[in-house]
């Protein structure tokens, strides 16, 4: 069972006056992506009140916004980074998921002085794949990617990616460029877009 919350207040479902909220109903009103990451979001053995209102809402509260956002910025991120230093081998970011180049850089630079860099290197993911796949528990894979979406957040509020110096700005790219492919793989297997801009 799903309650359904809209304005505050649960909507009235009633089997016998036939009202109810479908599936498409949901989608209608708040969209694909976040009917998919809420449903998957919760253990299927467990209520589930699904916030209209938090589903609409462009905050880091609305977990699909969240993760999301943080794809697109890092996607902005890179964009920036390509046009105001054209002489980076951006071939660093554009061969995903994974090259020697990316694989080669040092990351030190970046989590020199960063208290929360985003730990998409660490490997922890095909872990938590693994893991959710072994135990049918995608919602795992949900938490896994706020986690890290939360981390990138972060990152990018406490440091700033573009420097002038080369190795600080190349290993946080390749640390931002890991945290993106995490991103978008993570929902791809969700079945929710992982947007560029928003």
């Amino acid at each position: 069972m799903v309650t359904v919350m809209k304005g505050g207040e649960e909507v009235k479902i009633s089997k016998r006056a036939g009202s109810y909220v479908t599936v498409r109903d949901l989608i209608d009103e708040v969209g694909r992506d976040a009917v998919r990451f809420f449903l998957v979001s919760r253990r299927a053995d467990s209520e589930f009140v699904f916030d209209v209102d938090l589903a609409k809402s462009q905050s880091e509260d609305n977990p699909v916004y969240y993760v999301q956002y943080a794809h697109a910025r890092i996607s902005s991120v890179l964009e920036q980074w390509r046009t105001q230093y054209p002489d980076d081998p951006h071939d660093v970011a554009a061969a995903e998921p994974a090259s020697v180049r990316l694989a080669s850089v040092d990351l030190a630079p970046a989590r020199a002085r960063a208290r929360a860099a985003p730990d998409a290197t660490s490997g922890d993911y095909p872990d938590a794949l693994e893991t959710a796949a072994r135990e049918i528990a995608p919602h795992q894979i949900a938490f896994y990617l706020r986690e890290l979406a939360g981390e990138f957040h972060s990152y990018y509020n406490a440091e700033r990616i573009l420097v002038p110096e080369a190795p600080t700005r190349r290993a946080r790219i390749a640390l931002v460029v890991a945290a993106r492919q995490v991103l978008r793989n993570g929902l791809g297997l969700l079945g929710v877009g992982a947007p560029e801009k928003m």
